[in-house]
This record gives structure tokens, C-alpha cells and sequence, in this order.
């Protein structure tokens, strides 16, 4: 509606859901007084910042395709789904688990983030972090909890920085980074509940007998891509795997 104000709100302390998407505000201060906030959604305007007062009950918000820089003051206790996608962040600094201590589920696809490094918020299940331009992985020994980790149209072409303290994560997406190498895809070995990877449009995929060259380092996989490993494979993987440890000896 091309909104600029809405202090017209402050007067509707009872509101629990506000959609506010699509207009041209940038300054949120009159919804500090919506206490009773369970859900706020300011996609597609002007804002500058994700910071508001903080609202005790509010649960989801989505800042996407805004101007937001940074992640600071984001307070909110009971948040669990938090989503700035398509904005100009640039680090992942600013984000307390003090704070944001019911955190699940953060989306930051689409910005300028370079690195994970200072990412302070270990509960979380579900990360998205594609479209930006993450060449290093670093602190991510944090994400205990961690189930899916979406990190697709980055610039990776290592893959230090995953870690066995990650014992809940299951889903991987690394397609269209820079991976070349089977030797960076076995480092994911440390991941002891991964069950399904996405590696298509990395270098390495290219590669003959690209599935059972990744299988062979990671059998536990349940799906490679968009398909489910088959039994087929799976006695393959083990016959070269045979092979390989005969070698060796």
C-alpha cells in the first residue's frame, strides 16, 4: 500500500499477527507496543534495520528483501523462525544465544555473508545460508542440535571447519560451490548421521563414477542428489571398498 507510518498501530496492543509486507517503512519503533505479538512479516520494504524493542511472545518474523546490513538487535526470547532473506548483510556476527535461546531455524540466503565464523546461536536446527559468498567454514563445532544445513551457490572449495560434535545433522546441501576433490568430500566423514547430500554442479561431480566414488567415502548415505542410493550401489561401494583395503594391506 506504500505505507511510510504506522504509528496507527500503537493503539492495537491486542495484535497478533501483522503482516506488513510490500510498502516503504523504515522505522518498525511503533511496534514496541504490541506486546502480545506472535508473528510479524515485514517482507519487501525499506528497512535499514532488524532491531525492534523486544516482544516478549513474538515467535516468527520474516525481514525478507529488505536493506539490512547487520544482525544486531535482535532480542527476542521466545523467537524460534527467523528469516532475512535477500537482504545486504555481510556477517553473521550479532546474534546472541542469551538472547535468542529458542532459535530453530535462521534463513540468510541471499546476501553478502563471507564466512559462518561468530554465528552465536548453537540450538539452532535448520540453517540456509545459499546464495552468498561463503568461502570458509568456521565455528560450526557449535551446532550441536543442527539438522539441515543449506549452504548451495557459495564459494567453497574446502570443506574443513564440519565437525563430530555435529551428531544430529542429516541434510547437506553443498551444489554449486567449488569442490573438486574426493578427498575434501571424506572429510564429511565426521558427520555421523548425514544421510543425504547434495553435490551436483561442484567440479568433482563431473568425474567418472562420481556416486560410488562419493559412496565409497560415505556409505551411510541414504540419497546422493536427488536420488536415493540403491542397492546396486550400495554392493559396489562395498566390493570397491574390499578392494581398496586389500590394497592397502
Amino acid at each position: 500500500r506504500g505505507l511510510t507510518d504506522i504509528s496507527l498501530l500503537e493503539r492495537f496492543i491486542h495484535l497478533r499477527y501483522v503482516d506488513l509486507s510490500k510498502n516503504k517503512l523504515k522505522d518498525l519503533a511503533p511496534l514496541s507496543s504490541l506486546t502480545q505479538l506472535l508473528w510479524l512479516k515485514v517482507d519487501r520494504n525499506l528497512l535499514t534495520s532488524a532491531s525492534i524493542q523486544e516482544l516478549p511472545y513474538l515467535q516468527v518474523i520474516s525481514f525478507d528483501c529488505n536493506c539490512i546490513m547487520d544482525l544486531e538487535g535482535i532480542t527476542h526470547p521466545l523467537l524460534a523462525n527467523l528469516s532475512l532473506k535477500e537482504n545486504k548483510i555481510q556477517t553473521v556476527l550479532g546474534l546472541s544465544h542469551d538472547q535468542l535461546f529458542s532459535l530453530q531455524v535462521l534463513e540468510l540466503r541471499g546476501n553478502e555473508i563471507k564466512t559462518t565464523a561468530g554465528l552465536g546461536v548453537s540450538k539452532l536446527k535448520k540453517l540456509y545460508l545459499a546464495k552468498n559468498t561463503i568461502c570458509s567454514l568456521e565455528g560450526l563445532e557449535e551446532f550441536e542440535k543442527l539438522e539441515t544445513l543449506h549452504l548451495r551457490d557459495n564459494k567453497l572449495e574446502a570443506l574443513d571447519g564440519f565437525s563430530d560434535s555435529m551428531k544430529c545433522l542429516q541434510y547437506l546441501n553443498l551444489r554449486s560451490n567449488g569442490i573438486k576433490s574426493f578427498r575434501e568430500v571424506a572429510k564429511l566423514q565426521v558427520l555421523p548421521m548425514l544421510q543425504a547430500l547434495v553435490l551436483m554442479d561442484n567440479p568433482c561431480a563431473k568425474e567418472p563414477n562420481y556416486r560410488l566414488e562419493v559412496l565409497s567415502r560415505l556409505p551411510q548415505l541414504q540419497r546422493l542428489d536427488k536420488e536415493s542410493v540403491e542397492e546396486e550401489e550400495r554392493k559396489e561401494v562395498e566390493n570397491i571398498r574390499q578392494t581398496r583395503k586389500e590394497k592397502e594391506k
